[in-house]
């Protein structure tokens, strides 16, 4: 039977870290939490990925492409070393086999979610890349991704940050990276997933401590 996580986009989910669950992959020494997925080994889905020190991952191509950004440690292949902050696009029909050193890696990874006619392949530090002034004061913005109506970007939220009520065409995914996220609908520290449907809105805002997110629109 298929693995279906989370397999109605047209529901909203939250997914924050104290409701991780860890899945051993194939590979020893890597682990899974799934945000969401459709399908076995080989699936449409979204995930953070953690890999033990030393450990590594079979040699895979990507039928539907691969985008990650690595949230800790150096994720590394026969390719490059990607440190932290560092966003990935491995358009469809690549491969790689990853193989990681002394320090680890953790990764959130989105698979088998390319359009075939997207086939840009790029690797961005973000730790070097500049900032943007965002759509108000408070924000900036790093744009990452722009293909037809996906758009994907890291925002980054100054403290007590208001923005205005947004409706989400085509949706919206956002991972906290730091700091805490606020909508009227709740409180998303670091580490909580959103997928917000189409059509879906919110006005959201932070805090005292600001917040750093990913954030992915006009994709579902």
């Amino acid at each position: 039977m298929t693995t279906r996580i989370h397999a109605d986009f047209d529901k909203r989910i939250v997914v924050k870290p104290d409701d991780y669950v860890w899945v051993d992959s194939p590979s020893t020494g890597v682990q899974r939490m799934m945000l969401d997925r459709i399908g076995d080994e080989v699936a449409r889905a979204t995930s953070i990925v953690r890999f033990a020190p030393n450990s590594e991952f079979s040699s895979h191509q990507h039928p539907g492409g691969e985008e990650f950004l690595v949230l800790d440690g150096v994720f590394s292949d026969e390719h490059q070393d990607y440190t932290q902050g560092y966003y990935v696009r491995n358009p469809i029909g690549t491969s790689h086999t990853p193989k990681i050193g002394k320090d680890g890696a953790t990764i959130f990874v989105k698979l088998q979610q390319f359009k075939q006619t997207d086939t840009t392949q790029k690797a961005v530090d973000t730790q070097t890349t500049p900032w943007h002034p965002g759509l108000v004061d408070g924000l900036e913005v790093m744009p990452l991704h722009n293909f037809e109506s996906e758009q994907v970007a890291l925002v980054k939220w100054a403290p007590n940050t208001q923005f205005t009520t947004h409706t989400h065409y085509a949706g919206e995914e956002i991972l906290v990276l730091a700091g805490t996220f606020y909508d009227e609908h709740g409180v998303y520290p670091a580490g909580t997933w959103i997928r917000s449907p189409h059509l879906s809105k919110h006005t959201p805002f932070t805090k005292d401590d600001g917040a750093l997110i990913y954030v992915k629109t006009g994709h579902l």
